[in-house]
């Protein structure tokens, strides 16, 4: 059941105060936040950042153990920062309160970011080395060697600095040599970006190209605090510097500067000047060590020599003199002459007494003969008989293969032979028969072609146009080749005319004039060219 509020509760229930828009109580509130908090500094830890935006501002929050404080760095103030905002990192934000309308809330918008104190630094910077050290990227058993002497050396700083003078003075006095500058900023946010991307530019440099790939690389900065060399504690910038097929040297800071790019290069040099020392040798002490070397090889290559010669010299002494070599074969030799000239003596003896002692006579004859005929007779009947045998064999191996042979395969091969020929042959009319039909078809649809574009002989005859015939028929193409009297064949499109050649002589041009009317046709085919 409802009730009915009297006239005079409800007009009791209005109130005097002034009305708002909530547009209107949002601006209100975000002026009075900037006129009472227009600058201020915050101390807090970094929470929920995730890197700049796509637009290149950064949001995250400051926050502490009681509160959380959103906070947000314009793109203009990022480029400006001298370190990169990182997870869980202490700083201390100065910049003015103010409010977002749209949710509600406030934040700081910050104009510039310190770290809250060495001490969140140096915990981050020893985070960053146990990690790296436990991926490897630190090890010893890593470290390239530096070539002994580099004929191409590239340097990783910034181009205007006293660093790259030092470096390039120190050279040119030690070892003079190609340098190559890449130069980077030394010092902000981008300051470990570009020195990582010079350290992998160098290394993607072509051995052979145009500019040459260097044997060693120097990172080199002069000394700061350590927000100074911040940049150089980048994750990014080690592993590039650890990756990298180049030695590299870290000349970073002084003496007592150390960065993670110290621990993740080959080799550390306590500063830029003494990186160049290490990076080349010193061009008169190798011009002195060879010099004294080649003094030394000289001196020990004649003493070799000599000792060599007294060896022969000694060796000769004790050998003995070549008449004493061969005395005794010179005598075994005279020895065997007289021997050799002895024993021929000899045989011709024995031979000329056999020879005397063989006596030719026509009975000894007659006895040889015999004996080779009866040789001669024996190998005839063994001949024969092999002959014989052979004959029989092959007379034998004859009998089964004429058995096996029968006009039965030769005449079913034969027939199917026959066969397909005959099927060869009705295939080739066949074929013979479609191609001539083709062809066929293709002439006559040229022919219409020529009759339909007027290019056939006839339809350029119809024309006005005339063939000339010579008396053997052939086609007459030049003037030239026209004889004065020669009897000539034209052929029109109605048939063919006789005529016979002039003289050639060409009339004298005349005014022109009117063409006269076509003379009548002569009836019995003869006329006169030109």
């Amino acid at each position: 059941m409802s009730e009915t509020v009297p006239e005079s509760h409800g007009s009791a229930s209005r109130s005097n105060a002034a009305e708002f828009t909530v547009s209107e109580i949002s601006g209100a509130l975000k002026r009075t936040v900037e006129d009472v908090f227009g600058n201020v500094r915050v101390r807090g830890e970094i929470s929920g950042y995730r890197g700049p935006h796509s637009s290149g501002h950064a949001y995250f929050a400051l926050k502490d153990d009681r509160a959380r404080l959103e906070a947000v760095i314009w793109k203009g103030t990022m480029s400006r920062l001298k370190f990169r905002p990182e997870e869980g990192m202490e700083v201390v934000a100065s910049g003015k309160l103010t409010t977002y309308p749209g949710s509600s809330k406030y934040q700081i918008v910050i104009d510039n970011l310190e770290p809250a104190g060495a001490g969140a630094l140096m915990a981050l910077l020893e985070e960053r080395k146990r990690r790296l050290a436990a991926e490897g990227l630190f090890d010893p058993a890593a470290k390239r060697r530096l070539p002994y002497m580099p004929s191409v050396i590239g340097v990783i700083t910034s181009p205007t600095g006293a660093v790259i003078r030092d470096i390039l003075h120190r050279i040119r006095d030690r070892f003079p040599l190609h340098v190559i500058v890449w130069p980077v900023r030394v010092q902000g946010e981008t300051s470990g970006a570009e020195a990582a991307a010079a350290v992998a530019g160098f290394n993607a440099l072509p051995q052979d190209g145009a500019i040459r790939r260097p044997d060693v690389l120097i990172v080199a900065r002069g000394g700061g605090s350590l927000e100074d060399l911040w940049g150089f504690n980048d994750e990014a910038l080690s592993r590039a510097v650890a990756a990298s097929q180049i030695p590299v040297i870290s000349a970073v800071g002084h003496e007592t500067d150390w960065t993670l790019i110290d621990l993740a290069a080959d080799v550390r040099a306590p500063t830029p000047t003494g990186a160049a020392e290490m990076a080349v040798p010193v061009r008169a002490e190798l011009e002195a060590t060879v010099a004294a070397l080649a003094s030394r090889l000289q001196a020990c290559m004649s003493r070799r020599l000599e000792r060599d010669r007294q060896a022969i010299r000694a060796a000769a002494r004790a050998l003995p003199s070549p008449d004493q070599l061969l005395g005794l074969k010179r005598r075994r030799f005279d020895e065997a002459e007289s021997r050799l000239q002895r024993a021929l003596e000899v045989g011709v003896e024995r031979k000329k007494a056999r020879l005397a002692a063989i006596r030719l006579t026509p009975a000894a004859l007659s006895r040889r003969m015999n004996e080779a005929r009866l040789l001669i007779g024996r190998d005839m009947a063994r001949a024969q008989a092999a002959y014989f045998a052979v004959v029989r064999e092959r007379r034998m191996r004859l009998g089964r293969a004429a058995g096996r042979l029968t006009p039965a395969p030769i005449l079913r091969r034969q027939r199917l032979q026959a066969d397909t020929l005959a099927a060869l042959s009705r295939r080739g009319d066949q074929a013979m028969a479609v191609r001539l039909d083709r062809l066929r078809a293709r002439l006559i649809q040229a022919d219409r072609l020529l009759t339909t574009l007027k290019l056939s002989e006839q339809a350029i005859l119809e024309r006005g146009y005339a063939l000339v015939l010579d008396e053997q028929g052939a086609l007459v193409r030049r003037a030239a080749d026209i004889r004065p009297g020669q009897n000539l064949e034209l052929r029109f499109a109605d048939g063919p005319a006789k005529a016979v050649a002039g003289s050639g002589e060409t009339a004298p041009a005349e005014p022109a004039r009117a063409r006269p009317a076509p003379k009548p046709k002569d009836p019995g085919g003869q006329g006169s060219l030109f």
